[in-house]
């Protein structure tokens, strides 16, 4: 019940300054670098395992495998070469936390399983509130937002794609490898 209401009564999002207990991480990628908040009073399952990534240098020479224009780019599991990264089993889907998958937010990625996201992620280029969670089905859990760089992410959303590895389409026909992350005390 504290968790609950800790994240009903969680501060909005400022581009200044980071609500209390939000952590910013900031991604190097080959084409720029990113800043996000993570949000732990919104989503604090999906933020501690995403956070738990970070520091483990999980994400550090991965890849952006899967990019949309106007709709997500999406990353954190795979290498240049297609290999999958080992990952952790899934965290309980936190879809319900009042967060909207908006423009700039950053959502756990999944399958059709609402409690497979492990430490795949996707950044939103659109308002894609068809992500969110209805009365009758499970949404992507939104656990962070852009707070820095959001031009760095929609130049990721314009690159050219095509079919690569074991995907049949929207694969960066350059990759765009995530060099690190990392947490900003």
């Amino acid at each position: 019940l504290l968790l609950l209401a800790a994240g009903l009564c969680a501060p909005a999002w400022s581009q200044d300054a980071a609500p209390a207990g939000v952590q910013r991480v900031r991604f190097e990628t080959t084409l720029g670098a990113f800043t996000v908040e993570v949000d732990p009073a919104r989503a604090p399952l999906t933020s501690v395992s995403f956070l738990q990534y970070v520091r483990d240098q999980h994400y550090d020479g991965t890849i952006f495998h899967r990019v949309i224009g106007n709709f997500a780019i999406q990353g954190g599991g795979y290498l240049p070469d297609g290999t999958e990264k080992p990952v952790r089993g899934g965290v309980p889907n936190e879809s319900g936390n009042g967060l909207s998958n908006r423009r700039g937010t950053v959502a756990l990625a999944r399958t059709g399983d609402p409690h497979s996201g492990t430490s795949q992620f996707s950044v939103n280029l659109a308002d894609n509130i068809d992500l969110n969670p209805r009365p009758t089905r499970w949404g992507y859990a939104v656990f962070g937002k852009v707070v820095e760089g959001m031009e760095v992410v929609d130049d990721i959303g314009h690159r050219p794609t095509a079919g690569g590895g074991e995907f049949d389409r929207n694969v960066p026909v350059e990759p765009i490898v995530i060099e690190r992350i990392e947490v900003l005390e």
